[in-house]
């Protein structure tokens, strides 16, 4: 199946770290104002969808779903909706996350929602590439500079890091504490990060 791309309109600086996280057969949705980096992503939308009240309706054949300025979700959740609609199981964010902090934060939870749906989400924009990370276990390549867990879904229990600068065992996260940020892999070592209960964004940072 393939992959659901969701372009948002906050702020893309570089273009060069999202473009190698794209595949040849994906599946993209513009959203509104996202439509300012097709060209540079170099990628044209299969779907556009939006109120247009940041970006003029685009004259084109191409399949378009308008929105009303009022509703209860933003033209991005619409898009993460529409793409579960049409079956997609797996999901990539990109000009989702800077300008508006309110817009940033739907965004960011919006990996839960696709979480409560089954699905994959990852967000990722010019310094981070951001997932949820639960009872699975999740390596990180030592190419990260650093990485981080911080909670945004009660409190996380059993939370385990191996093979980092900094390393937990059966370690508690709340929301009121964020103590797992800036860690580290070890050279030439992957990172592991698992939690037992409960749901963590794993936030991977280049610099």
């Amino acid at each position: 199946m393939k992959r659901c791309v969701i372009v948002g309109g906050a702020p893309i600086g570089r273009y060069d770290r999202i473009k190698p996280l794209l595949q040849e057969d994906d599946f993209f949705i513009y959203c509104d104002s996202g439509l300012c980096h097709a060209e540079k992503l170099g990628r044209q939308p299969d779907l556009i969808i939006g109120d247009f009240d940041s970006h003029e309706k685009p004259e084109t054949e191409i399949e378009t779903i308008v929105l009303p300025t009022v509703k209860d979700d933003t033209d991005t959740m619409f898009a993460v909706k529409e793409g579960i609609r049409r079956g997609f199981d797996d999901f990539l964010l990109a000009g989702a996350l800077g300008g508006r902090l309110d817009h940033t934060m739907v965004n960011v939870y919006s990996l839960l929602y696709l979480a409560e749906k089954g699905k994959n989400g990852t967000i990722a924009d010019d310094f981070s590439v951001v997932r949820l990370v639960s009872r699975t276990p999740v390596e990180i390549e030592p190419e990260w500079a650093f990485f981080s867990l911080v909670n945004i879904d009660g409190s996380a229990h059993g939370v385990t890091i191996r093979n980092a600068k900094y390393e937990l065992e059966d370690a508690e996260i709340p929301c009121s504490f964020q103590y797992a940020t800036s860690n580290e892999p070890l050279p030439n070592k992957k990172a592991a990060v698992s939690v037992r209960e409960g749901r963590l964004l794993l936030i991977c940072d280049h610099e």
